[in-house]
């Protein structure tokens, strides 16, 4: 049959499957950056304390993005349009998840409520993140094409979910604990939703390009499907505690640079 680990080798040996793969998460690596760039600048005097962190979790994005585009690079190749339907960042703010990019292109101050928003939207994209990364390291950390850029972004996304937990927790003591939950519940159950379609378009997509077989195909629509009945049953739950965690002030540094990958 096939596993998670084959499945991203074969996505990775091939270059039309590979570029779309480095495509689709150097766009919504940028765009993350972007939106935490601004969020930076319009944090209201309240919690103008935050504006470095946010701002190195956009440095860090935007790096993200770059190693992505190096990594085409590095094989010859060139970006390739996202297909709407595994546009990760766009499709979860069409469904009110996080703050509207609207908001973000004016300049009016953000509000606490309005920060609450993000660091719980973060919370449960960066547990994502963080959960993904861990995966493609323990497969490919060693690997000598992608395992050093692997590695930092895995590092990276382990820190942004630590900062999220301990702002959160910041918020919660200073008596938003019952806002955090529910926007955090809220969050929790549309990116599930959303992960799911996007892992469906990224399955039939990589699907096309690398000829799957229906039987594979049909069997990996089927173990998507599924885990998203676990995770709307139960997993989610763990998108939404909160627990201070062992890497304090995770963003109170400056932003890391990117590996070498020539």
């Amino acid at each position: 049959m096939f596993s998670a680990r084959s499945l991203f080798q074969e996505i990775v040996d091939n270059d039309a499957s590979y570029r779309l793969f480095c495509s689709i998460a150097a766009s919504g690596e940028a765009q993350g950056g972007w939106e935490n760039s601004r969020i930076a600048a319009l944090l209201p005097t309240s919690q103008r304390a935050l504006a470095p962190k946010v701002a190195r979790h956009g440095a860090d994005e935007d790096k993200h993005g770059r190693i992505f585009h190096a990594l085409l690079r590095k094989r010859g190749l060139t970006p390739v349009a996202v297909p709407a339907a595994t546009d990760y960042t766009v499709l979860l703010e069409r469904r009110g998840i996080g703050l509207a990019h609207d908001k973000l292109h004016g300049d009016e101050p953000l509000t606490e409520r309005d920060v609450i928003t993000y660091l719980a939207h973060s919370r449960v994209t960066e547990q994502r993140a963080a959960e993904q990364m861990l995966l493609l390291r323990r497969f490919f950390g060693d690997h000598p094409e992608v395992g050093r850029a692997v590695t930092m972004i895995c590092h990276d996304e382990e820190n942004h979910l630590a900062y999220c937990h301990e702002e959160l927790l910041r918020l919660a003591r200073a008596g938003h604990g019952r806002t955090i939950q529910r926007i955090l519940r809220e969050c929790a159950l549309a990116e599930i939703a959303v992960h799911r379609d996007v892992s469906l378009a990224v399955m039939a997509h990589m699907g096309r390009l690398l000829r799957w077989p229906t039987l594979k195909s049909a069997l990996l629509t089927a173990g998507i499907t599924a885990y998203y009945g676990y995770e709307r049953l139960l997993g989610w739950r763990r998108m939404v505690s909160l627990a201070m965690p062992e890497r304090r002030d995770a963003l109170g540094g400056p932003p890391t640079t990117a590996p070498e990958l020539a």
